[in-house]
Formats: structure tokens, C-alpha cells, sequence
């Protein structure tokens, strides 16, 4: 390698099975280079997941017109499915070439949140999906949780801190589908590039190529991890919450090439999203004479959440 050849950096692989007590560090580290980690040993079910993706291609394969009636129109996406075409990144000209499908959380009728989550809808076909996905989103929420906890002791916050902010958060669990790359528009990719609105995102599904995250001087670098392993990255709430201590990087789904692009991409964001009612206000631990406060007007998280779907083309 010559002098002149730039090194690319690579995201370290963090086990959540290594000693408790050095996650916060661990964590903290890639998170604050990368805005990314890679996480192994989550502890999600394999048989779970692999069920998971069974049914996730078994939907997307079902005619437009299926999928098309489980779509939610005014709804801004939230719950159900939505068609290809419909979502483009902040400030881009050309929407992205992907479908998908919304889990939330369910909650008990007459819930105080209620107004800002809606009920899941689900589909006939493929039979078990509610059972599944209800499942999966289950077990990321827990795994969420768990990274969180970590975040807070590195933050100097109690280890339960995010606790009572995430309870009966407005988390979601989209299934992703990027079709076969044919007849795109000149310059559309599968997922232009774009920070997250939510606390963390956790994804399964990375190991297929084309995940990108961008780093500070500008260049792009992959994100692969291990088979099974999570990407997980930091979201816009957590980059204001922490004052950019945690930033939310730039990523994108660039598209294939070669024989690649005759294959469909398949991929399962959880959105670990504040309640609705959080108050989003910078901690003051990470505030200081070197690092001003840059938002010193705070906003609920569902007023947050409504400015960027906006944003997003999500809703109107």
C-alpha cells in the first residue's frame, strides 16, 4: 500500500455478551467515531428472525393490489404498508426505490397515547405475520433497551435513566423490500442519503452489500456486519438530546451493480423511538463552556417526530 492510499476505517464488532461493565465504553466509542456500531449476540431468537424473513418476502411477492389494501392513506406511513415510491430523503429530488411495512406498538384501549399511535393493522396473508412481528418487535425493544442502558452509563447517567423516556415509546419496526433494480429514474437509489429521526436504530439485514454510512471528511465506508449481527445507529433525538456528543450520521442504501441488481433487498429497521410526550431537552451533562447548548428550545418528541415526516414526504 502506497503513502498516498487512504486507510478506510472499519466499525469494531461489540459483543452484548462480553463483561457488562465494559459495554458503556465500548459502545460510547463507536457510536461517538461512527454514529454506527456493529452488535453481536444480541440475544434475538435465530428460528425468530428466520421466520421473520420468510414472511417479510412472502408479502412483498403478493400482487399491488394486495399489499395496496393495506395501505393507509393520510396515515403518514405509520401503520400498514406503503408503496413503492413513496418516502424520499430530506432535501432530495427523487424519491427512493423501496415498499414497506409499519409495526407499532399496541396499546390498551383509552391509552393517553393513543392519539399519537395508531392501532397495527394486519394483513390475511402470509398466516402468522401478527404473531411474528408482534414477537420480533418485542424482542427489539427489549435489546434497545439494553443498549440504551449502556448509553446512559457512559452519558455519567443512571443506568435506568432512559427507562421511563422509552415506556410506551412511539417505536417502529419497518420490513423493508428494495425491489430488482430495473428502469430507475437517472440518479434514484434504493435509499438516499439520510440521519434517522428516533433514539437509536437497531437493523437486521445489513449483511446484504449497499449499506453505506458517511464519515466526517466526507467519504463513504460500508457497514457489514456479521451474519446476524446488528447495525445499530444513533438518531437525530439522541444527537440533540446529547447535544452531538452521540451523533446521527449520514447513511444511504446505495444501489447494486452487476449481476446483483436482478436481486430483490431485504432489511428490518427497528425505530427505538421516545414516548410521545417525552420533552426533549439537552442533558446538562453534556453541556459545558467548550460545547454550548445547541438547542435551547425544547420540543416534545411528537412534535419532533410530525416536523420530520413532513420533511420526509411522509406526510403533507
Amino acid at each position: 500500500m502506497s503513502p498516498e492510499t487512504p486507510v478506510m476505517p472499519s466499525l469494531p464488532v461489540i459483543s452484548l455478551a462480553a463483561s457488562p461493565g465494559t459495554l458503556p465504553a465500548a459502545l460510547a466509542a463507536s457510536f461517538g467515531q461512527f454514529g454506527f456500531a456493529m452488535v453481536a449476540d444480541h440475544g434475538i431468537d435465530a428460528d425468530l428472525i428466520a421466520r421473520a424473513w420468510d414472511l417479510t418476502a412472502q408479502f412483498f411477492a403478493l400482487p399491488e393490489d394486495e399489499k395496496r389494501r393495506w395501505h393507509q392513506p393520510g396515515a403518514g406511513g405509520a401503520r400498514g404498508y406503503t408503496p413503492f415510491g413513496t418516502e424520499i430523503a430530506k432535501g432530495a429530488d427523487l424519491h427512493d426505490l423501496k415498499e414497506f411495512w409499519h409495526v407499532g406498538r399496541d396499546l390498551p384501549p383509552g391509552h393517553a397515547l393513543s392519539s399519537s399511535m395508531p392501532p397495527n393493522v394486519w394483513p390475511d396473508l402470509p398466516a402468522d405475520f401478527a404473531k411474528t412481528f408482534r414477537n420480533l418487535y418485542a424482542a427489539f425493544d427489549s435489546v434497545g433497551a439494553r443498549i440504551l442502558s449502556y448509553l446512559a452509563v457512559a452519558l455519567g447517567l443512571a443506568d435506568d435513566w432512559f427507562a421511563p423516556a422509552i415506556t410506551d415509546g412511539n417505536s417502529v419496526l419497518r420490513l423493508l423490500h428494495y425491489p430488482p433494480i430495473a428502469n430507475a429514474p437517472e440518479g434514484a437509489i434504493r435509499a438516499g442519503a439520510h440521519e434517522d429521526i428516533n433514539l437509536i436504530t437497531l437493523l437486521l439485514g445489513a449483511e446484504e452489500a449497499g449499506l453505506e454510512l458517511q464519515m466526517r471528511d466526507g467519504q463513504w465506508v460500508d457497514v457489514t456486519p456479521p451474519p446476524g449481527a446488528l447495525a445499530v445507529n444513533i438518531g437525530d433525538m439522541l444527537q440533540r438530546l446529547t447535544n452531538h456528543r452521540l451523533p446521527s450520521t449520514t447513511h444511504r442504501v446505495r444501489n447494486p451493480v452487476g449481476a446483483r441488481a436482478a436481486f430483490s433487498r431485504y432489511s428490518m429497521p427497528y425505530f427505538l423511538h421516545l414516548r410521545s410526550d417525552f420533552v426533549i431537552r439537552t442533558l446538562p451533562e453534556c453541556i459545558d463552556a467548550e460545547h454550548p447548548d445547541r438547542y435551547p428550545e425544547p420540543i416534545t418528541a411528537d412534535a419532533y417526530l410530525q416536523q420530520r415526516l413532513r420533511e420526509i414526504g411522509l406526510i403533507a
